[in-house]
């Protein structure tokens, strides 16, 4: 059992090494800066008071990153029932958003991916996400979704061929415009 002092050490720790990381699965999934840092606090408390807890069933960063998923789950739900928004609106402002980020350095063919991204289905794009820009494995993915590994990887490699031809598609309109 581990002293008040060393429960904090070793939360302090965890700040350290993973705060980055989490602070970018939760960006990805809420917007913005603002809603990330809020729902960043909200998952480093529910990690304190969960880390006596810790079954150790899966890693520490496994369970760390489900508790930041489920906390950005949480935060967008109740954002949709307070304000009565829809998916679609939901999806414009996070574009809107991510264009006026400061932080965002991306080019034409980045904001077209986020275009597309915007318009698949939530558990699609958090799927994508998680494995293309967090480089997870599909185990990894399951042990935080809940979901089947088959189902995800199926996810996954439709939401990369709905990419692929919207991205051809964009491109195809462009060079015809251009003619």
């Amino acid at each position: 059992m581990l002293s008040n002092n060393q429960r904090d050490a070793a939360f302090n720790k965890l700040l350290d090494l993973y705060q980055v990381k989490l602070y970018w699965l939760i960006r990805k999934l809420v917007g913005t800066h603002e809603d990330a840092d809020d729902v960043l606090q909200n998952t480093f408390i529910r990690i304190y008071k969960g880390l006596p807890k810790f079954s150790q069933d899966s890693s520490l960063y496994t369970w760390m990153h489900r508790i930041a998923y489920n906390e950005s789950l949480r935060f967008i739900e109740q954002n949709r029932k307070k304000f009565h928004i829809s998916i679609d609106d939901v999806n414009r402002k996070y574009l809107d958003n991510l264009m006026e980020d400061s932080f965002f350095e991306g080019n034409e063919l980045q904001v077209k991916l986020h275009r597309i991204l915007s318009e698949l289905p939530d558990k699609h794009r958090e799927i994508f996400n998680m494995k293309y820009y967090d480089d997870m494995k599909f185990r990894e993915i399951a042990e935080i979704t809940g979901m089947k590994e088959g189902s995800l990887k199926t996810s996954y490699y439709n939401s990369v061929s709905i990419i692929q031809s919207k991205i051809e598609n964009i491109d195809i309109l462009t060079l015809k415009k251009v003619d």
